[in-house]
């Protein structure tokens, strides 16, 4: 359950984020209607994406860069950059957003970008792909990228 401000009356409003995938979420107060991507960028913590929400968390998300990590459970070089995302995204500000999608539990999403090793890291800009890095790579380096 995430908790989304509305950016119209400043209402705090809790968002079942599998709901929202189905259905566009409202301002209780005011019937406004949210953008998860928007309350992703203010909670500095990586977020879950998955095949049903991959476009809007990802693709839709416009003005700041997103960095799409492709993750397994298993890949112990995916546990190794798992902190470094999360100090990222920490860090973002707003100023780029950091999603996470597991290729075991969303194998289309993972197929249509050609994941054939992980982690890959695919950094897309107003919906279009920018940038892929595969491997395990250091805060610097990542960050650099997203520059």
């Amino acid at each position: 359950m995430a908790v989304v401000t509305c950016p119209n009356c400043g209402t705090r409003n809790r968002v079942d984020e599998q709901s929202a995938a189905l259905r566009q979420p409202v301002c209780g107060r005011c019937s406004w209607e949210l953008d998860l991507t928007t309350r992703a960028a203010g909670t500095n913590k990586p977020i879950n994406v998955t095949d049903e929400t991959f476009v809007r968390e990802v693709l839709g998300a416009r003005g700041v860069p997103v960095l799409l990590d492709c993750w397994a459970e298993w890949c112990g070089p995916c546990r190794m950059v798992a902190p470094v995302l999360d100090e990222l995204a920490a860090e973002s500000h707003g100023r780029y957003l950091v999603t996470k999608l597991n290729v075991d539990e969303n194998p289309r999403t993972a197929a249509q970008f050609g994941i054939r090793s992980i982690p890959t890291m695919l950094i897309f800009r107003d919906g279009t792909l920018v940038d892929r890095i595969v491997g395990a790579q250091s805060k610097q380096a990542i960050a650099a990228r997203l520059r």
